[in-house]
């Protein structure tokens, strides 16, 4: 009994300290926000209670709690809502004093569910006549209501080049400077920040056509031959991809397509197009374009547009544009390669310029369409020669030649110059262009109304850009003719 009463007097004893000390801890108070870590938005009614349990409260809309009269010592408060991931926060209650804590909830991926596929609303699939600015829009749900994000993808369908817009909030994409008549494709992708990226389909647009391309050429890129187009404002417009060769464009306005020559494995064929590039054609198949030297090489359409001509070593064929009716015309008599060919506006006559396996030895003249040779323009003489083109009323004929007769494995030429040749005379005259020394003028045209010739002008190193410059026919006070530069870094210009 007494062993009793003595445990009961300990038990008392160690109450009253217990609470003693409860009281000189006294209380203090929390408060704080619970947020989605996502977009640091409030959560609204989530629960948070403290281990050891004490009080338990609930968010207001914005994400806000407090709790007073916390008895001070070591806490571990906690913060949980459905669809998100319970967050424990460490904390030490101190008499009267007041502290605060941040509460950053990851959503619960365990039941949420993706949001759905998005769908393109705007431009329609394959609309065409598109502005060059415009808006792309589109729409997207997502079954809990999660904030999401947007990743558009929009695609040149000519150059390939891929622009992306990431972490968009609105459903639409405002995009500017886009090409003229191309080919655009669009995509969109949705993310809720938990699930993966969801992927619309793939719509495509067509920007407006290209306004007056008067001027067709090539230039360089990634080691390929590339075919612009463009205006007399120097508007310019890319129609060829830079993962092809293709090359030597030739428009007819009769049909108004363009014809070129382009890669096709290991040999070089002859293919059609639109103006916008579109309706890609293959002409040539089995007797492809061929020669000594594929940059030096050309053909030429029927003024109606319904057949071309072509050279393959030393033969020239006619075929219909439309890859049938492929028909041998001529076959040089001394077994030299024919470079080039001019087929003249009324049809009759035909300009070759041949030359041996090197380039050299070279011929420029005239046959009709049996096969017989009408006019000699040039023949006994060294050095390279490029470029022919035969005037509208069959009494012209422009071509380039390198005057200081230098020949080598290269091909390299030091002083190509513009000549004319009048058939009347049978006399070749240089045009007084102006040309600086140590420069080359190659790949000579006449412009559509010629008064003036289109051509391509270089430094003799073999090295430098090439320009492409005209000049007028006739000559000014001093006896020369102004150049000017149309466009840098091109060459095989035609001019419609």
């Amino acid at each position: 009994m007494k062993i009793g009463l003595k445990i009961l007097a300990c038990f008392i004893l160690l109450i009253s300290c217990s609470e003693e000390q409860l009281d000189e801890a006294g209380t203090g108070s929390i408060k704080g926000r619970v947020v989605d870590v996502r977009t640091y938005t409030g959560i609204e009614n989530a629960r948070v209670s403290s281990s050891p349990t004490t009080s338990t409260v609930y968010t207001d809309k914005d994400g806000y709690f407090k709790i007073d009269k916390v008895p001070g010592g070591k806490y571990a408060f906690q913060a949980q809502k459905d669809g998100f991931i319970a967050r424990f926060v460490p904390a030490t209650i101190e008499k009267d004093i007041e502290i605060e804590v941040i509460f950053e909830l990851e959503v619960s991926t365990a039941t949420n569910k993706p949001p759905e596929i998005p769908v393109l609303t705007a431009p329609v699939d394959n609309a065409v006549g598109q502005a060059l600015s415009l808006n792309l829009t589109w729409t997207a749900k997502d079954p809990e209501g999660d904030p999401l994000t947007y990743t558009v993808t929009v695609k040149n369908g000519t150059t390939d080049e891929v622009k992306t817009y990431a972490d968009l909030k609105t459903t639409t994409l405002a995009i500017k400077d886009l090409s003229y008549s191309t080919k655009y494709y669009w995509q969109v992708s949705v993310n809720d920040g938990i699930n993966k990226p969801i992927n619309s389909a793939t719509s495509s647009f067509r920007t407006l056509a290209f306004p007056n391309p008067r001027y067709m050429y090539v230039k360089k890129i990634k080691n390929n031959n590339v075919i612009f187009t463009a205006d007399d404002a120097g508007n310019e417009l890319q129609l060829s991809s830079a993962e092809v060769n293709s090359y030597r464009p030739r428009k007819n306005l009769s049909i108004n397509r363009i014809a070129y020559i382009s890669s096709d494995g290991s040999l070089n064929q002859i293919f059609s197009m639109n103006p916008d590039g579109t309706d890609v054609r293959k002409i040539t198949n089995f007797v492809p374009i061929a020669g000594f030297n594929m940059d030096n090489v050309s053909y030429s359409w029927s003024t109606n547009g319904s057949q071309l001509i072509y050279p393959n070593f030393d033969k020239l064929y006619r075929i219909n544009a439309d890859g049938s009716g492929l028909l041998q015309l001529f076959k040089t008599p001394n077994g030299k390669f024919i470079s080039e060919c001019e087929w003249s506006r009324d049809g009759s006559q035909i300009i070759l310029k041949v030359n041996d396996v090197s380039g050299y030895s070279v011929e420029i003249y005239a046959i009709d369409m049996s096969g017989n040779v009408l006019y000699t323009v040039l023949s006994g003489v060294t050095g390279g020669a490029s470029g022919i083109d035969i005037s509208i009323d069959n009494k012209s004929v422009v071509y380039t030649r390198d005057v200081s007769g230098f020949e080598n494995a290269d091909y390299r030429r030091l002083d190509s110059r513009i000549f004319i040749y009048t058939v009347a005379t049978n006399t070749s005259a240089e045009l007084a262009s102006n040309k600086e020394n140590g420069f080359n003028d190659l790949d000579v045209k006449f412009s559509p109304n010629e008064a003036k010739v289109i051509f391509v002008n270089t430094s003799n190193d073999g090295l430098s850009a090439k320009n492409i410059q005209t000049v007028s026919l006739s000559s000014d006070s001093s006896g020369t003719s102004t150049r000017t530069t149309l466009f840098q870094n091109a060459s095989m210009p035609d001019w419609k």
